[in-house]
């Protein structure tokens, strides 16, 4: 930002706050040279800043901004490339003592304004934004770039907010004397002042190089303090008793009453924005751009009020503090001005309204001097506004020399992160949604607000899209900055930092950086303060974490970014929000949603207008009415005249078959934004050798020969299978539909009808469903709509008007409406969809909307129990087929979606699927290093594919050395040993080196577990992992994992003769050094008894929040 200076060789006119107008302004354009020049040193700083220099995109984006400016004389900037000049210009303001808070600058892109009413909008905007109830929020509003020196936007007025000047017939003033000429200038155009000494001038804005206008200022978006004075003293009798002493002028200012402070009607606004500078940025200058900081007490004061060339109120106030104003040596001016400053320091902490001493104001500048002379080797300042108006002497900046500094910068948007594959929601202000994955790291310093919603994997870990974000963040954290040296950082270090980061919220980060603190009033050190100068230091966030509370690091990837992001210089909008799977998520999830969009918009001043109501509406309920939602018969499924095209080289014959699976596999591609692709079920084999309470199979899929994509993956990945609903469960739903197609098996598409706010008004329009394909009602139902989990409280809410019976409908609205209910009702009966319409039979729901209310069938995911290099055209799985009662046992079977439909279905049926790369569990690069594989029941899956790959590499390279291959294995029995004959054929062989096997049913045998197994073994364990460098591989329920972690932590301090802290760091080291795994996954066999379990655990904590509000409610 700049101010024209009028300094010379000769004279130095810095000290000059402002300078006269002129009757005539001459405007030239920059030369096409000049502006290049400038731009060049605009981007090589832009690209700098973020570690691109001189990379593609750096070279590109120039060589765009070239041809523009060839073409057009000038160019356009991105919204982050404003942002980042913007941020730059008050970096680099000389005049500005607060700039440490630089970074923190709110930007508002008004360039696609074109009138004075839209400049207006902005600029009320802009006010209401800062002033934020007191609690000062700097910002700047950008409007559109000077084109020919003809088309300027202007904002006349020196600042948004400022009192008129009257000059009366005898040469004195009433009102603001700086403020005379500007006032006169508004009356010509119109403008009625009532005559006060405090009236607030209107707004006088010029677009595009028009005449100007003037625009009154709503009066509840101006924030005014009236001053009054702290102290209240002794009373006259006794200060007419110490008169008569030496020392009566002392102690007479010490103790005499400022009662009359008030009487004087002194007031000031609350918001300095400076309107009158320009912005150069890049070559391009920028007429009008209102930018506001906060007030330093002295301003007020010392400028304000205390100039004889403004307010002049110093004399006043000597008189009436009984000061002899006509003998300077009683220092009456001195004295005066301390009184006014402590008057307005007080009276705005007293309004709780933002405001800084000089003194502070002074040593944060300091600070950022040394900052800045620390990060770039220099800080541009003009020391003469440095230092504070009052008391400059008692100031370090006094004598501190002046450095010069060549810039090329002088003077909302809401972004929504998900860490799931999960739709995001609709309707936000110019919300963008990203998946972590895709999401630049690098922008995230430019961001205002991020809300990030993210589940947890496994049994701690980022989400599969969301590794590549958490390792960026510990990237940051570990360099205090986007300077990230990410490839020197693995991977598993960041992870092993997620574990350490996540179980507890940050004390002092919430302290630091928490909004409910930070509201709470007038701060006037905290906001010059340098504690929160982290690298998001800029950023408002918020994180909703999903998981599950059956995990024992429940929400722990939330725990994380929330923690990371808070320490880092983060501002909390809300504080963590979990969402447990176990226990009313849904409703966690929409009451958060709902109340973060009304604190967003609070918090940003958004005007709560019909748009802002149909968004809060649509967060709190999403049903859709049956006149918003159709079948629309089509003459095909999903994507078949893009299927046609790439099967149109195959034989006839095949078409009809093959262009069915081809729709398929591009529906569930589209659906899950996964490349899915066909395999036909080659094998299927009982593992079991005797015939047992359990089933667990052995499933062989194989790439059919048409396929045109190779089978490509490792040892330990895992496979997602795309299962169907069983056709009793959708037949038993299809019978209970209204408002459905002729037939069930008829194609059709789902459309919804979308309304458009358009200068022409509503217009309706009907659009596919975003994700749903074409499909037959059957088919939907079938393949794509999940009808096992058990339903969600909002499905309620629409079921009660599916219904004329009144008890149905009362009993719905207490599922719909107490969470309490809801979550005993679900414990009790684990229900599905039919459950649902077997309990309500008087229920008939709408087809079309059912479909939009239904959450999407999920893949199921299953390790590889198998390798490429001994099946390369092949997959192996190990599927336990989960059957278990509600009810204690005594309910209705309940049957696991994808296991009985790998179970049910015959040789040859295409199976869609698709590999997921799992990284961390895959065979160590060197092959001497033991490896302890630890898996019960099907956590034996991936270590099939090790050993057959041991095995293999043994075979073609007899002469390696290779460590020892041991496996912990549990069972219930010696009949559900899974690969018996493969173990005792790979124990002949040395391939295993030891085999432990746990049993926990064992008639006549000691129950035993595989934790028992490791403690007994416990010498042979610490010395393979901590003198051989050996890796543990980990596969089971999320519990069995915890429980395997403890007690292999226990051997590692009891061998090592490590103290809790060493423990902790060394097991730390093992997940840093790649050499910890775990594949944690859901609950099979044991899903009967984990269930039970959860429901007592849902019961208690339900009777004891009962409990708590009755006490309540009796107090």
């Amino acid at each position: 930002m700049s101010d024209s200076n009028r300094c010379t060789e000769h004279v130095c006119l810095g000290s000059i706050v402002s300078f006269p107008s002129t009757k005539s302004i001459t405007i030239t354009c920059r030369p096409v040279e000049e502006v290049r020049s400038l731009a060049k040193d605009f981007f090589d700083q832009y690209y700098t800043s973020i570690k691109r220099y001189n990379s593609t995109s750096h070279v590109q984006r120039w060589e765009q901004v070239q041809g523009e400016i060839t073409d057009t004389g000038t160019y356009n900037l991105t919204e982050t490339e404003l942002v980042y000049g913007a941020k730059l210009a008050w970096r680099n303001s000389v005049r500005c003592i607060g700039r440490i808070q630089w970074a923190k600058l709110q930007v508002f892109d008004a360039r696609s304004v074109t009138t004075t009413t839209g400049m207006f909008e902005a600029v009320c905007k802009h006010i209401k934004y800062a002033t934020n109830k007191g609690n000062i929020r700097s910002a700047i509003t950008i409007f559109p770039q000077r084109t020919d020196g003809k088309h300027d936007f202007r904002i006349w007025n020196p600042q948004l907010i400022g009192y008129a000047g009257y000059r009366q017939s005898d040469g004195t003033v009433i009102g603001d004397p700086i403020s005379i000429e500007f006032t006169e200038v508004c009356t010509k155009l119109g403008w009625k002042g009532k005559g006060t000494k405090w009236d607030i001038l209107p707004l006088v804005l010029s677009s595009d190089g028009h005449d100007p206008e003037y625009f009154e200022i709503p009066s509840e978006l101006i924030l005014e303090i009236p001053i009054v004075h702290p102290k209240y003293g002794f009373s006259f009798l006794f200060k007419t008793v110490i008169q008569y002493f030496y020392w009566y002028p002392m102690l007479t200012y010490a103790f005499f009453s400022f009662e009359w402070f008030a009487e004087m009607d002194i007031r000031w606004y609350a918001l300095p924005a400076v309107s009158s500078m320009l912005f150069d940025c890049g070559g391009l200058e920028f007429t009008a751009c209102p930018f506001n900081g906060w007030y330093m007490g002295t301003e007020i004061g010392c400028r304000d009020l205390g100039d004889v060339h403004r307010y002049n109120m110093l004399e006043e106030v000597a008189i009436r503090m009984g000061l002899d104003i006509k003998n300077p040596t009683t220092l009456w001016k001195d004295r005066a001005i301390v009184e006014l400053n402590l008057a307005v320091l007080y009276s705005y902490q007293k309004a709780g309204v933002t405001v800084v001493d000089h003194h502070t104001a002074s040593e944060s500048f300091m600070k950022h001097y040394e900052n800045e002379m620390r990060m770039r080797g220099g800080c541009p300042a003009d020391w003469v506004w440095m230092r504070a108006p009052q008391c400059r002497a008692l100031r370090h900046q006094y004598s501190t020399r002046k450095w010069h500094y060549t810039t090329s910068s002088q003077v909302t948007s809401i972004r929504i992160l998900r860490g799931k594959s999960m739709s995001g929601k609709k309707g936000l202000v110019n919300e963008i949604v990203n998946r972590m994955e895709d999401y630049d790291i690098i922008n995230i310093e430019h961001e205002t607000l991020i809300l990030v919603v993210t589940s947890t994997f496994g049994n701690g870990d980022p989400p599969e899209n969301g590794e590549s974000f958490a390792h960026s963040l510990y990237a940051i954290k570990m360099n205090q900055g986007l300077s990230m040296g990410a490839d020197d950082l693995s991977m598993a270090s960041s992870k092993s930092f997620i574990k350490m980061n996540s179980q507890t919220d940050s004390v002092a980060a919430e302290r630091r950086f928490d909004r409910n603190d930070s509201l709470k009033g007038s701060q006037i050190s905290d906001i010059m303060s340098d504690d929160n100068l982290g690298p998001l230091r800029n950023i408002t966030f918020a994180v909703f974490a999903l998981g599950s509370s059956a995990y024992p690091n429940f929400c722990a990837f939330g725990r994380y970014v929330d923690n990371l992001f808070g320490e880092l210089g983060g501002e909390r909008l809300m504080k963590l929000t979990c969402g447990d799977e176990l226990a009313g998520q849904d409703q966690a999830f929409r009451s958060w949603a709902s109340e973060i969009f009304q604190t967003a918009c609070d918090s940003f001043c958004l005007d709560f207008d019909k748009n802002m109501a149909d968004i809060s509406a649509a967060l709190k309920a999403d049903t859709l009415s049956p006149e918003s939602v159709r079948f629309l018969p089509v003459q095909a499924a999903d994507d078949e005249v893009q299927g046609k095209r790439i099967l149109c080289r195959l034989l006839l014959r095949y078409c009809h078959l093959l262009l069915k699976i081809t729709c398929c596999i591009l529906a569930l591609s589209k659906l899950h934004n996964r490349k899915v692709n066909m395999y036909s079920l080659a094998e299927k084999v009982n593992l079991h050798e005797k015939d047992t309470s359990r089933v667990t199979i052995k499933v062989v899929l194989r790439k059919r020969l048409s396929s045109e994509t190779p089978l490509s993956y490792q040892s330990g990945d895992h496979v997602g299978i795309m299962a169907e609903n069983r056709v009793e469960l959708v037949d038993k739903v299809l019978e209970r539909l209204g408002n459905k197609p002729a037939t069930d098996d008829e194609a059709v598409q789902l459309q919804l009808l979308q309304e458009k706010h358009t200068p022409m008004g509503v217009q309706k329009q009907w659009i596919p469903h975003e994700r749903l394909p074409r499909s037959s009602l059957r088919g939907l139902f079938t393949r794509y709509l999940d009808i096992t989990t058990p339903p969600r409280p909002n499905l309620f809410l629409y079921l009660m008007g599916c219904t004329e019976d009144t008890e149905e409908q009362e009993r719905l609205s207490s599922l719909a409406k107490d969470s309490d209910v809801y979550e005993h009702w679900k414990q009790v009966y684990w229900p599905t969809l039919v459950t649902v319409l077997e309990q309500f039979p008087k229920v008939k729901p709408d087809a079309t909307v059912l479909c939009t209310m239904l959450p999407l069938l999920q893949p199921r995911f299953y390790s590889v129990s198998s390798s490429p290099i001994a099946y390369n055209d092949e997959l192996h799985l190990t599927v336990a087929v989960v059957t278990y009662k509600t009810k204690g046992g005594e309910g209705p079977t309940h049957y696991g979606v994808c296991s009985n439909y790998l179970n049910d279905i015959q040789i040859g049926t295409l199976v869609p699927c698709f590999v997921r790369s799992a990284v961390s569990f895959h065979l160590p690069t060197d092959t001497s290093r033991p490896m302890i594989m630890i898996g019960p029941g099907t956590g034996i899956a991936p270590f099939r594919g090790f050993w057959q790959e041991r095995k293999i590499l043994g075979n073609r390279k007899p002469g390696s050395r290779f460590g020892k291959m041991t496996l912990f294995f549990g069972c219930r029995t010696k009949e559900m040993i899974l690969y018996r004959s493969e173990l005792e054929s790979l124990k002949k062989e040395s391939i295993l080196s030891d085999i432990f096997l746990a049993l926990s049913r064992e008639p006549s045998v000691k129950k035993t577990y595989v934790q028992d197994l490791l403690r007994r073994e416990g010498d042979a364990v610490a010395r393979q992992i901590m003198k051989e460098g050996g890796h543990v591989y980990v596969c089971g329920d999320c519990t069995m994992a915890e429980d395997v972690y403890q007690t292999l932590k226990s051997i590692v301090q009891e061998r090592g003769m490590l103290n809790d802290a060493e423990v902790e760091n060394y097991m730390l080291s093992l997940r840093d050094d790649n050499r910890y795994h775990e594949d944690i996954f859901g609950i099979t066999h044991r899903t009967a008894e984990v269930h039970e379990k959860v429901r007592q655990t849902a019961m208690t904590r339900i009777e004891s929040n009962y409990s708590l509000n009755n006490a309540t409610a009796s107090k």
